[in-house]
């Protein structure tokens, strides 16, 4: 009798009626415990035990010479019975020794011809995520070519199963003691992190991913195996060597390094968990003909706070519509419970349950989600130049969270009067500590954005710019603009701090503007203005700082205002001084300029050479403009990690430039 699906063999299933008479009986039976004794040894002994009764009753009743005939008749029934079913035991039990036998010789057959195989052939060696299942499923390959897939109709045909597998998926070809894969009818083949799509040498001991996550070691012929350990190999390996393909790596050094940040290596194997979930995901949309792509994306990859330091990372996943280039970003959380909701629909529509993917609602389809205006990148406008009130014009390149270009931002950061005037080269300050107490005012201008790659990836979409500028307040965003790659903004934004304190100027000097760019899509709601916390001037003007002006400009007590109003007496005594000399200087300066002019003819159009103060103040404004230069060099170099040698020759370049200025 067959054993179907090499179950552990039941006698209770075998034989239904049998144990359904017994075991009304069995429960009138004490049984002792014997060690080493099988359940069918001892219920034959038990149903021997039961006949002996039966057997010293028959007798009993026949010396008594009492006429129970019905008695005497229900007893050898039962006696007839109880032999029958211990030969039918005995019986079953022979044959399944026999068939544990035959399948005992045919594993240890196999076990023989596999092990003969592995000495003869090469083979791959499935990976699992699960360690004591990897290393169980040995395919191999002989001499000739070999079709490997979900066909198996051909003599000369390899089969796997797996999410993304095709019916003829690749080709082994085994010649000269040399393997080849050659991927057909594009499908999908990644050999040691890297997609192949023609014929690639197979060497030993090389990573194979056949379509979405089928995991395969290849192992050549016992000449090449050598004394090599495999089990370095495991399925996080496969994984890592496909991240560092797409850029992302540690380094082996790294990664066991105590000088690794931990928060960066808990993002780098979260990556790898993620994108064989990823790839499942990718081919469920592929086989459901969802029009919906996934891909493994490190948020802040590449982009740093207000003063330069990098932003904690995270793993998130994009997703896009082919159809209609909506775009989404799924938190790691979120990704993982829409895939659970993609295997139900995905099993139900292959298991033929009657599911129709058209009757799936939109806001009940775990491939799609409500829009939301999504953070493209952002850029950085250093602030130092305000502390000496020196304007700075600048194009800053707005990067991605990987560091691609998304865009380029004209801008300007403009010094003003509180008209919003531009001040001019005279009110250059030497020192910022000059600013101290006194009012701040500066406009930033946000001028026009070049080449928005989000733009020119679908027409239909917008963008806005937003900022958060020292404790102004909420997020400020500019009106949004649609439908233009190179859109012009024009949006100005006027501040003032009416008693710059140290903790202003500390932070002027160490901190950077971060504009960020937001990306739009049809039928998502547009960025606003928080006006929470913001304080504002009739005239549109955002104060800044304001409750330490607040806190300066009101006194609590008759002797603080006391104390004020002596301040100011001195502030204007000081003043007037500073303006009797600077009328005296004035009267020198003109007749010096009237005698220069009646002196000499040859002066005559001659401007008066300024004095040392506006010449610093010139060069002060050259050296920042610079140094604004050279800071977004040192940035990119950070960005792009370049190598020491090209760093330096930057740095030796820029300060080159600088001095020659």
């Amino acid at each position: 009798m067959a054993d179907p699906g090499n179950r552990p063999y039941s006698l209770r299933e075998s034989c239904p009626l049998v144990f359904g008479e017994i075991s009304a009986r069995a429960k009138r039976i004490q049984n002792r415990a014997v060690v080493n004794e099988s359940p069918t040894e001892r219920l034959v002994k038990e149903l021997k035990a039961e006949n002996a009764r039966l057997t010293h009753r028959l007798s009993r009743l026949g010396q008594e010479g009492r006429r129970a005939d019905e008695e005497t008749k229900e007893i050898r029934e039962l006696l007839t019975h109880n032999e029958l079913q211990i030969r039918a035991i005995q019986t079953l039990w022979e044959q399944h020794l026999q068939e544990a036998l035959k399948d005992w010789e045919l594993q240890y057959a196999s076990i023989t011809q596999e092990r003969r195989m592995m000495q003869m052939h090469p083979y791959i060696l499935n990976i699992n995520e699960d360690a004591q299942l990897s290393g169980v499923v040995k395919l191999f390959i002989p001499e000739g070519e070999w079709d490997i897939g979900l066909d198996e109709s051909s003599p000369r045909s390899i089969l796997i199963k797996g999410l993304g597998i095709q019916e003829r998926h690749a080709a082994f070809k085994n010649e000269q003691r040399q393997v080849s894969l050659t991927p057909l009818s594009g499908s999908k083949v990644i050999v040691n992190g890297n997609l192949v799509s023609q014929t690639t040498e197979l060497q030993h001991l090389d990573r194979l991913i056949l379509g979405s996550n089928s995991t395969y070691l290849f192992i050549g012929y016992p000449s090449e195996r050598g004394s090599d350990d495999w089990s370095r190999y495991d399925y996080d390996y496969f994984h890592s060597e496909l991240a560092a393909a797409e850029g992302i790596n540690l380094g082996e050094s790294s990664v066991g390094s105590s000088q690794t940040d931990p928060s960066l290596l808990a993002v780098f194997y979260d990556y790898i968990k993620l994108m064989p979930m990823v790839a499942e995901a990718n081919q469920m949309s592929q086989e459901l003909n969802k029009g919906v792509v996934f891909k493994v994306e490190i948020k802040n990859l590449a982009l740093s706070d207000a003063k330069g330091h990098d932003l904690e990372k995270e793993i998130v996943v994009r997703v896009t519509s082919l159809e209609s280039k909506q775009v989404w970003v799924w938190s790691k959380a979120k990704f993982v419970n829409r895939k659970f909701l993609m295997e139900e629909i995905y099993q139900q529509h292959q298991g033929g349950g009657g599911l129709s993917l058209e009757a799936v609602p939109r806001d009940k389809d775990p491939f799609w989600d409500p829009l939301e205006p999504l953070l493209l990148g952002s850029a950085h406008l250093w602030l130092q130049s305000l502390a000496f009130r020196i304007p700075l014009e600048e194009q800053l390149e707005v990067l991605g969270s990987e560091g691609t270009e998304e865009a380029i931002l004209q801008t300007q950061l403009m010094p003003c009067t509180s008209t919003g005037l531009p001040l001019g080269e005279e009110d250059i300050l030497i020192d910022p500590s000059e600013l101290l107490g006194r009012r701040l005012d500066f406009q930033l201008i946000l001028e026009q954005l070049c080449g928005l790659r989000w733009i020119q990836g679908c027409r239909d979409r917008g963008v806005q710019m937003g900022l958060r500028f020292f404790e102004c307040g909420g997020p400020l965003y500019t009106p949004a603009v649609w439908h233009n790659v190179n859109p012009l903004l024009d949006h100005r934004l006027h501040f003032c701090c009416p008693r710059s304190s140290q903790r202003l100027l500390d932070h002027l000097q160490s901190s950077a503007l971060v504009l960020e760019l937001w990306g739009l899509q049809e039928g998502c709601t547009e960025l606003t203005t928080s006006l929470d916390g913001v304080t504002m001037t009739s005239e549109g003007i955002f104060i800044i700082d304001g409750s330490a002006a607040a806190h300066s400009a009101t006194p609590t007590s008759p002797a603080e205002l006391s104390s004020s109003l002596r301040t100011l007496q001195e502030e204007l005594e000081a003043l007037r001084c500073s303006n009797s000399s600077l009328k005296k200087e004035n009267h020198s300066l003109r007749e010096q300029l009237l005698t220069a002019k009646t002196g000499s003819e040859g002066v005559r159009g001659r401007s008066q050479r300024p004095s040392c103060d506006a010449e610093f103040a010139r060069a002060l404004k050259v050296f920042y403009h610079n140094m604004t230069s050279v800071r977004g060099q040192l940035q990119r170099l950070r960005r792009h990690r370049a190598s020491e040698e090209s760093a330096q020759l930057g740095l030796r370049s820029s300060w080159r430039r600088q001095g020659a200025c």
